[in-house]
């Protein structure tokens, strides 16, 4: 078997094959939120399943495709879905379409996910912009021998490297200004990253909380540690699908994640639109 490096390069000559897009902004899709797909122009839509190496979706609502094309002028490349640990993936399969990203040309990166709401001030509904995470998943993805070819910016492909920012304050700033254009309150806030598939225990969130957490998920933080390992700048936007266990005693259902991804899927739709090109100007 190749090196991981080497898988990826077969994965980005196969994708630079089928378009001409030289994408400088990746976007990586959550539960519920595919459909932002659709604001590409120009389209090249290629499944997983044809890109060499690539892991493919499993889970309702990861329609398990990349969208090349443009937004608003820039140049993006959008993961209409990912897979996760908890499907039987390595970590390092997990993290590889960020890999991919990279090596493709982005240099921006958002994350978005569908997250379980711990602070009862932050509804069910509401977006949230990331300032950090905790990552209780038990495994990193950065594990393994360093492979400093990944590094894309001077100081990055580094065996120890800094996630004191790993969610870039400046690009945070720019969403909470845009939302508040927008005539709403994007608020900042801790994700917590569990291995899943089970929803968390009541008892669990109420440690999540005294840990700091104010959203928990069973995604992103793997594929924020390999962009920051590569140097590329991140946003994180979650979605409040659910509130956390014990919060409001009600049941938790995944059928309840893809409901509320579509019910706000016009907000977040005009918050990344007008956003992206603010974005892609610091790409």
């Amino acid at each position: 078997m190749s090196d991981l490096f080497s898988q990826a390069q077969s994965a980005v000559e196969f994708i630079r094959s089928q378009t001409t897009t030289q994408p400088t902004l990746g976007i990586i899709l959550g539960s519920g939120l595919g459909n932002f797909a659709s604001q590409v122009e120009n389209p090249i839509a290629i499944p997983y399943a044809n890109i060499p190496n690539f892991p493919i979706s499993t889970v309702s609502g990861h329609s398990g495709q990349l969208v090349l094309g443009t937004i608003a002028g820039v140049p993006v490349a959008v993961m209409q879905g990912r897979v996760h640990a908890y499907e039987g993936y390595s970590i390092s399969q997990v993290s590889f379409p960020t890999r991919v990203l990279g090596l493709l040309g982005c240099k921006t990166l958002i994350v978005t996910n569908a997250a379980g709401g711990i602070r009862a001030d932050i509804p069910q509904g509401s977006l949230v912009a990331i300032s950090d995470h905790i990552n209780l998943t038990g495994t990193n993805a950065a594990l393994g021998p360093n492979e400093p070819r990944f590094a894309l910016s001077p100081g990055s492909g580094e065996r120890f490297f800094d996630m004191t920012t790993a969610y870039s304050p400046a690009l945070r700033a720019l969403a909470v200004a845009e939302a508040q254009r927008q005539g709403f309150t994007l608020t900042e806030g801790v994700y917590l990253a569990v291995l899943g598939p089970s929803f968390e225990t009541p008892a669990e969130i109420r440690a999540f909380r005294i840990l700091g957490a104010d959203l928990v998920g069973m995604s992103t933080v793997h594929e924020v540690i390999v962009a920051r390992h590569m140097g590329l700048q991140i946003l994180g936007l979650s979605l409040v699908t659910n509130m956390a266990a014990g919060v409001t005693g009600e049941a938790i259902h995944h059928e309840e994640v893809m409901e509320i991804g579509r019910r706000v899927e016009r907000q977040f739709t005009s918050l990344l639109t007008a956003l992206i090109p603010q974005l892609g100007a610091n790409s």
